[in-house]
């Protein structure tokens, strides 16, 4: 309860600014736009002060749902910008390779994702919790973030979404609203999402 997640410390500096370093390192990236609830923003403000890559960062704010924030998030991208990368904040343990491989993959298919092959038996259950059946693991994934596309192509996604009210999970789930096909990247370091505070110390934050 209070638990705010982007803004939490691991070591001496906050997820998000570890999330925001990741992405200034890479050579694919121009700017970095940050949405976030109105009520952080100016922690968020604060936070870039003390950087000298504040005129990198642009901030914005979010919505109801996943799917107005990212939405918001898409009108403030530049015209001249061809791909939108999107990642969650919360993600502090992604890697500048691994953002440029997602590039590197999206650029060449027109959309791509992080996300990890499943290891884990999966069952599926009853609503009483009763496993019926189990679930072949061979084709699924789980996905994560960055999750990257042609500009154009994600703003037509979301267009649609909001259309079709549909509260999309990720903006994979918004391309296929479109019939688009998006390539999985594998992730083989670990990148898991900031949750409870238990998670700050998932591992050691190294890039």
């Amino acid at each position: 309860m209070g638990f705010d997640k982007i803004l939490a410390k691991i070591g001496d500096s906050t997820v998000i600014e570890y999330t925001i370093n990741a992405f200034l390192e890479c050579i694919s990236v121009n700017e970095v736009i940050i949405v976030i609830n109105e009520k952080s923003i100016q922690k968020i403000k604060d936070l870039i002060s003390d950087t000298n890559t504040g005129d990198k960062i642009r901030i914005c704010t979010g919505g109801k749902s996943r799917r107005d924030s990212v939405a918001n998030g898409l009108e403030h991208v530049g015209k001249e910008s061809g791909y939108v990368a999107v990642h969650d904040g919360a993600r502090p343990w992604i890697r500048p390779a691994q953002i440029e491989k997602v590039f590197e993959t999206a650029i060449k298919y027109g959309a791509a994702a992080s996300a990890r092959p499943i290891t884990d038996t999966v069952k599926r259950c009853d609503p009483e919790g009763t496993i019926i059946a189990s679930i072949s693991k061979k084709s699924l994934w789980a996905m994560e973030t960055p999750q990257i596309f042609k500009t154009e192509l994600l703003k037509r996604a979301y267009k649609q979404a909001i259309i079709d009210d549909h509260l999309v999970t990720d903006e994979v789930s918004a391309l296929e609203l479109i019939g688009e096909p998006v390539r999985v990247v594998h992730d083989s370091f670990k990148n898991p999402k900031v949750t409870f505070p238990d998670d700050l110390n998932a591992q050691d934050l190294t890039h």
